[in-house]
């Protein structure tokens, strides 16, 4: 059983331990420690485990006598990985799944083309037509930021969001707030010469986070300290532009300044048992607001979650990659399911 994120596997392994019971599971994931996953190995090589779950890396868990493979939220980008070795794990099921004659499942709300392509072809395509329970979609406004911008509203978040977080507060319900970019400012500009401060290896702009004083890059890792004096005409107008979750975080608080906030990104997820500590937080420790990337909105169920708010919601549309859209469409349809009401 795979999952697209390490911190979906809390979850899932709970499900499958409340219907199977505990000494059937096996865990394997990259977070656990050596031994640990020594010790998980074992089990499944022996055949103590009967169900293995994990993310992209448990494709590869030994197992002997192979009934079904189930792929949960197969459209995920995850499943790739680009670091060495570079596999796919869909694939590797697919090969795994002829080889031992068995089922190979992929599930999602929100397929990938190119596999809702191939199973309309092979006709082994299942529509589930009705949610669970016959619940229904909430309602989703989309609210144009330029109009409010017009109106004198210089936040990041709309007027109907505002009023929504208010009303939230007051029932005790809660709030997810969706970014995805971490960080405080996408990027940092002299404004006297329009020096850009870029990665040495990637030639992308830094993303400036505050709370270290850093800029880093995201995609390679690397990492300088911030300057308040240009490198190149040494003058100390630097202007900080774009936002991140940082900054989100930082001007919710500002605006409830009463509300229990917690954020849920790279940044704050990069120790042991970090997603399990946060998410078991939001859900517990009566946290109003969550704030984090497109982790918080994979797989979670937060039964007193009510609204979920997306800021910058088209903004992914324009990375370069040529299935933007598609992915965009995935995300913010995921971001959906997650609440009753989503402004």
């Amino acid at each position: 059983m795979l999952v697209p994120e390490i911190s979906l596997t809390p979850q899932m392994v709970d499900r499958f331990i409340a219907r199977f019971g505990e000494e059937n599971i096996a865990l394997l994931h990259s977070k656990l420690s050596v031994g640990e996953r020594y010790d998980e190995w074992k089990r499944i090589e022996k055949g103590e485990a009967k169900i293995v779950i994990g993310a992209r890396s448990a494709i590869f868990a030994p197992v002997k006598n192979l009934g079904i493979i189930i792929i949960d939220e197969e459209h995920d980008t995850s499943y790739k990985s680009d670091m060495t070795p570079k596999y796919n794990a869909k694939e590797i099921a697919l090969y795994l799944a002829k080889k031992a004659n068995v089922p190979l499942v992929l599930g999602s709300a929100t397929p990938s083309i190119d596999t809702y392509y191939k199973l309309q072809k092979t006709k082994e395509l299942i529509t589930l037509n009705n949610r669970a329970n016959n619940s229904k979609l909430p309602n989703v406004d989309v609210i144009d930021m330029k109009k409010e911008l017009a109106m004198g509203n210089k936040s990041m978040l709309s007027i109907k969001l505002h009023e929504m977080i208010e009303t939230n507060l007051k029932n005790k319900k809660q709030t997810i707030l969706f970014l995805n970019r971490r960080g405080y400012s996408t990027f940092v500009m002299c404004r006297d010469c329009g020096y850009t401060a870029t990665c040495k290896k990637c030639n992308v702009s830094l993303t400036y986070h505050i709370r270290q004083n850093k800029l880093k890059c995201h995609y390679c890792g690397y990492e300088r300290t911030n300057f308040t004096e240009c490198p190149e005409c040494k003058s100390k107008n630097i202007r900080y532009f774009g936002t991140g979750t940082q900054k989100l975080e930082a001007e919710i608080n500002k605006l409830f300044p009463s509300a229990k906030t917690i954020r849920m990104d790279i940044d704050t997820v990069s120790k042991k048992n970090s997603y399990e500590d946060i998410l078991n937080k939001f859900r517990d420790e009566n946290i109003d607001i969550l704030i984090g990337t497109q982790m918080v909105v994979k797989g979670h169920h937060f039964p007193n979650v009510t609204l979920v708010g997306v800021i910058a919601a088209d903004s992914s549309m324009y990375m370069s990659d040529f299935r933007s859209n598609e992915r965009t469409f995935q995300l913010l349809t995921q971001v959906a399911r997650k609440s009753r009401k989503r402004r």
